[in-house]
Order: C-alpha cells, then structure tokens, then sequence
C-alpha cells in the first residue's frame, strides 16, 4: 500500500490558508525559530546528497513507517515517503504499542540510501533504495532481541562496520559488517561503558573528521539528558567523551538524539528532538563549530564548555532561499490513497478503507473491534497523523452509514488516555456523542461522557487542541456555527509517541458489519 500527498495542489495554490495552523519555522528574513518541525519526528537522523537533505524518524507501531522527510535547507521540511508499508510480523496485524522501529539511521553510500533500525524483538533490519522516495528494498539482518539505535559506517579502507546499542541503554557495541550491509561479520565488541559519567547513553551515529572517528550519542535519559561526543584515533576505541550539547539555562529540555551533518558551505549543523509530552519528541535545529577537534553545539552562554540550544538563528547557508514549507497536514481525500501524513496504528489491510466507492472522500468501513464501549486501545485501524502545531484546530466532514447497532465513526484524539467525538447507531436512532477512555492494565475504561439524539447522518465535527494538550471538541450541521459537546480533555502522549489526531470507524459487534462513515476533508484550518 503506497501513500501519496493528496493535498499537494492546494498546498501550494492555497499555502498561506493551509499554513495558517502549521508551525512555520522560516522567519521570512533569513532567520529561523526552534523547533523547525513541532510534531512527534521522534530519534531523527540527517544525511546530506549533494544539494539535498533528508531526514528520518521512528515510527514504533505506526503504518507505513519510518518517514523520510525532503529539505533543502534544513529548516523548510516536507514528507516524500515511507520505508516500509507493513512490518512482515503477525503482532504488527495489531497495535504493537512501543514496539517496532526505533531509532533508525540513514546514509548514502555508493549510489544507494541506507536506513538501518531495530524493532525490540525482531532484531536489526536494513532497507536500501536509489530514490529515497521509494521503493524501499527490506532486509531482515539480524533475528535478536533487546537490540536497538544501529548506525552503519563505510570507513575508507573499504571495511564497513555497525554501531549499536541495546535496550536500557548504557553500553555501545561495534560490529564488523559485509560491505553490501546486508550481514554482520562478527558477534560485536564494546567499544564504550560508563555508567558514571554518562548513564543511559545510546542512539549512536558514526563519522569520520581529520583522521578521529567520532561516536555522537545521547545520554542522561529522554527528558533531562544531553548530548555526547565519543572520539578515538581507533574504531574500537579507547574513547574519550565531552558533553556538547546541553539543556544549560534555556527552556529546551533533554536537547539530544539526532543527526550530525556538513553543508557544502563548510557549515555543521545538529539536528535533535526535545520531549514535549502530548506533542511528542519535535525537531530542533543548532549550529555547530569545531573548537579543540569537538563539535559545539547550540552556543556556550556561560562558557563552560557546553553548547546550549539556540531558540532563533540564522538559516543555514545553502547559496539560496526556497519556500516555505511544512510538513504535509490537511488532506482533502481527492486521490488514491491517503497522503503521507497520515498512519495506522498496526499494519493496514486493503478492506479498511477505500477511496474509490465515494470519489472525493475518504470512506472507512466499520471494522470490527470486539472490546466493550469501543476501546480504542487494542483498534489497528485507526487513520492518524501528529499533532502539527503547539496549538491548532481540525475539522471533519463525516456522513455516516451504519448497519448494525452499535456501529461508530468519527474524529479522535489518541494516546494512553483518549476522546472521540462520534456518529452512532443506537436501538433509538442515531447519536452524536463524545467518549473518553484511558488504557489500565488492558481493562476497559471507556465510558460516554456526553451524547445527544440527531437526525441527520451528515454533520461536521471539530476539535481545538490548546497549548498544553486540552482539547475542545464540537459538532455542527451546517458547517458554520458550532456547538461545544461534553468537557475539555487533555490530550496524552502514547508509548513512546506523542498524542495523534485522526478518523476511525469500528463496530463492536460479533457480527461483520457493512456500515461505513465517508470523510469528506480533513482540515487544519
């Protein structure tokens, strides 16, 4: 299954609507403001093609997975594709909560883009491509558990090598690896472990800069740690290590986890994540210069060593300017498939939706969820995208045609804790309500927190997600005025990912159900 952008032609002949609630991080006067993407690009990495840079993410349990993300300029960011469509794993069938690619890796080498990630209890995986839009070539290399955060490296005498870390960090192994990357040659050797001075590192990524081999890793957890830089005038160490990049007294918690990369400028520049809980791990950009044969990161404002992130910087020198952009959000369901911001929660199979039968929407059909109330928990085929902006509004147009009782379509926030704003078939006629429900210990707590009895089985509905995650849902039937339903929730991020927006429809009956709800857009805006 192949996304494409469905909105690409109103992107750019409406960018300034459409943009309207987007984060834009391009100043217009050849500045820029951190983040330069607020949504969940969890664990990025940056490699550098002649004039053209791209980024990857992980994407844990969500479908198609791990983006690859365009620039041309480090700041302005679009998504042209997926490695993969599915995980070739029966437990994806369902939501793998936490589970899947971690931390991938990319690198171009010889003519073919590499990404290489590991999945918790599958082991290490490679994909390669000529184009990084796709197809994707994906190669299990490694069958192991407890693996995690590869990064390959083609050192110049030809020898290739992996370096990696394992689950709960701490300890860095190195790996010998066959030059085509498809085969470890060895069973790895530690080349670093200092549980002291830097606890919890891993996420590592490997170069090479006048004659050091540098290792950069983040350490000290995911919320409060920072980043660190290993080098040695050996591969297999001793390394030395100095902490270059830190939280120090600005606002930007846990600044670490990214990518190192070199413009044709001569410029450095490190690409990282800071947790923003419900809004997930969102991308930041410092400048970087080489001082003592380390990389400073951010800038050192009280002179201790230690870079600090920069909240507004000049734009990297790439010889031009090119347009504003952002990744992909509004989607008006006009082509064959879903644009590429959008995810499922487990692999996705054909019957779930189609665009098609009711050209110009999006129809999902209502598949079955056998759980009680609609716990949204344990439903794979749940349609979402992340959340683009510290604040934003989205609305749905849904026209909803159910079969059986209990069948339910509408809009959803989800994470640990979730709400919905739903059409469902009652035994009395059709209800509109809003439900809210949480994930304890697999038992159920989805409960009806609002409803009200309708006639029609076309409305509009909405949600406003404020700074901080509260969610404000509200419906209306004419498109215009809108109607506040039940009580604000606050948005909750899931394992590992932050809180997603998107569209569902589920029945929670034995028998198969024929309903459906066609979506007509899905707009920011």
């Amino acid at each position: 299954m192949k996304f494409v952008s469905s909105c690409c032609a109103l992107f750019f002949l409406l960018g300034g609507d459409l943009f309207a609630q987007n984060w834009m991080p391009d100043l217009g006067d050849g500045r820029y403001k951190n983040p330069i993407i607020f949504a969940d690009y969890s664990d990025p990495d940056v490699v550098r093609v002649d004039d053209d840079f791209y980024m990857v993410a992980s994407s844990f349990n969500a479908m198609p997975g791990v983006p690859i993300l365009h620039s041309r300029d480090l700041v302005n960011w679009q998504i042209i594709g997926h490695v993969y469509d599915r995980l070739p794993f029966e437990k994806y069938d369902k939501p793998a909560h936490g589970q899947g690619s971690w931390a991938p890796s990319i690198r171009f080498h010889n003519g073919l883009f590499y990404v290489y990630f590991c999945t918790p209890q599958e082991g290490l995986f490679m994909a390669n491509a000529k184009d990084p839009a796709g197809p994707w070539e994906l190669h299990h290399v490694v069958n192991v558990e407890l693996w995690e955060d590869p990064c390959p490296f083609w050192d110049d005498d030809g020898n290739a090598y992996l370096v990696r870390s394992k689950l709960r960090a701490d300890i860095l192994y190195l790996h010998r690896m066959s030059p085509d990357g498809k085969k470890l040659l060895d069973n790895g050797t530690i080349i670093f472990h200092d549980e002291k001075t830097q606890p919890t590192i891993e996420g590592p990524k490997f170069l090479k800069r006048d004659g050091y081999y540098y290792i950069l890793a983040p350490a000290g957890g995911v919320p409060q740690g920072w980043q660190t830089a290993l080098r040695s005038k050996n591969i297999y160490g001793p390394y030395e290590a100095k902490i270059v990049l830190h939280q120090g007294s600005s606002d930007i918690n846990g600044p670490h986890q990214g990518g190192l990369v070199e413009l044709k400028s001569g410029e450095w520049w490190f690409v990282h994540f800071q947790d923003r809980g419900a809004h997930g791990r969102i991308v930041h950009l410092q400048p970087v210069s080489w001082q003592d044969g380390w990389p400073m990161m951010g800038v050192d404002i009280d002179h201790d060593g230690i870079g600090e992130p920069v909240r507004e910087w000049q734009k990297p020198n790439v010889g031009r300017s090119f347009q504003v952009s952002a990744p992909q959000t509004t989607d008006e369901f006009n082509t064959d498939d879903p644009g590429l911001q959008w995810q499922w929660h487990a692999n996705p199979q054909e019957e779930w939706f189609s665009l098609s039968e009711n050209p110009g929407h999006l129809r999902l059909y209502a598949v079955q969820n056998l759980t009680q109330n609609g716990n949204l928990w344990f439903v794979p085929n749940l349609l979402l995208q992340k959340f683009p902006a510290p604040s934003f509004t989205v609305t749905t147009k849904i026209t909803f045609n159910p079969d059986q009782i209990n069948d339910k379509g509408g809009m959803v926030v989800m994470g640990r804790e979730w709400a919905y704003i739903a059409l469902e078939k009652t035994a009395h006629g059709l209800q509109l309500g809003l439900s809210n429900g949480a994930y304890d210990q697999g038992y159920d707590k989805t409960k009806k927190t609002a409803a009200i009895d309708v006639q029609m089985n076309t409305c509009y509905l909405r949600v406003h997600v404020n700074d901080g995650g509260d969610c404000e849902f509200s419906y209306s039937f004419e498109g215009s005025s809108f109607q506040p339903i039940g009580e604000p929730f606050t948005a909750k991020q899931g394992v590992w990912i932050g809180a997603k927006i998107g569209l569902f429809c589920i029945t929670p009956n034995i028998s198969e159900s024929s309903g459906s709800a066609d979506f007509d857009w899905f707009r920011f805006n």
